[in-house]
C-alpha cells in the first residue's frame, strides 16, 4: 500500500504545477479567433524566446593570467642518468621499462605520467625510463624487469608495486597514498 501511494505521488508530482501554479501568461496564449491550432506555431508554456532570436552566449576573454599558472613539471630522466641511492629518502622513483624504444606501452604509459604531472609531483616522484636491455643499466640488475614493467618504489627504495602494463596516474597516486612512508608525511599513520 505504501509503494503505490509512493507511486502515485511520485507521479502526480511529475504530472507538474496544480491549482497552485501561476495564471498563464495571456502572450503565450493561442489568438481567440483561431480554435484550431496552427501547425506552423507551437504553444510555448515555458516562455522562451525562439531558437532564433536567442542571442548567442558571449565568450569572454580570459581574465586570468596563465604564465603565473604554470603546471608543475614532472621529472623524467634516463636510467644512465642517475643512481637508485641517489633518491634514498628524498623522492619516489617510477621506473618505466621496455624491451625497446618503440614500445607502445611506454607511450600510453609516459601520456599517462605527463597528464597527471601534478598529482605525481605532489608527491615527490621522479620517472626514470630505461628501454635498452643491452646496456644492463643498474636498475635493470635491482629490479629484473621483462618486458614492458612498471615499478613504483617508495623513498626508503623498497619496491611496492610492479606492473606488467601501463598503470594510471589515479592508481598509482592511491597506491602511494597508501605507503606507510607518505601516510607518516600527510599525518594519516595515526588515524589507521
Amino acid at each position: 500500500m505504501k509503494l503505490k501511494f509512493l507511486i502515485f505521488a511520485m507521479v502526480l508530482g511529475a504530472m507538474g504545477p496544480g491549482r497552485d501554479a501561476p495564471p498563464p501568461d495571456p502572450d503565450a496564449l493561442p489568438q481567440a479567433e483561431s480554435t484550431a491550432p496552427d501547425r506552423g506555431q507551437q504553444r510555448n508554456p515555458a516562455r522562451l524566446p525562439p531558437v532564433a532570436e536567442r542571442a548567442a552566449p558571449e565568450i569572454l576573454p580570459e581574465t586570468r593570467d596563465m604564465s603565473s599558472q604554470t603546471a608543475p613539471a614532472l621529472e623524467v630522466v634516463g636510467f644512465d642518468e642517475v643512481t637508485p641511492e641517489q633518491f634514498l629518502w628524498t623522492r619516489r622513483p617510477i621506473v618505466v621499462f621496455a624491451d625497446t624504444p618503440g614500445d607502445p606501452a611506454v607511450a600510453d604509459q609516459m601520456r599517462m605520467l605527463n597528464e597527471g604531472a601534478s598529482m605525481l609531483v605532489q608527491r615527490d616522484v621522479i620517472v626514470i625510463v630505461d628501454t635498452d636491455p643491452r646496456a644492463n643499466s643498474i636498475w635493470r640488475q635491482q629490479l629484473r624487469p621483462s618486458g614492458f614493467s612498471l615499478v613504483v618504489l617508495d623513498k626508503d627504495g623498497q619496491v611496492k608495486q610492479r606492473k606488467p602494463f601501463p598503470w594510471s596516474v589515479r592508481e598509482i597516486a592511491r597506491a602511494i597514498d597508501r605507503f606507510p612512508l607518505r601516510r607518516q608525511e600527510t599525518g594519516r599513520a595515526a588515524q589507521r
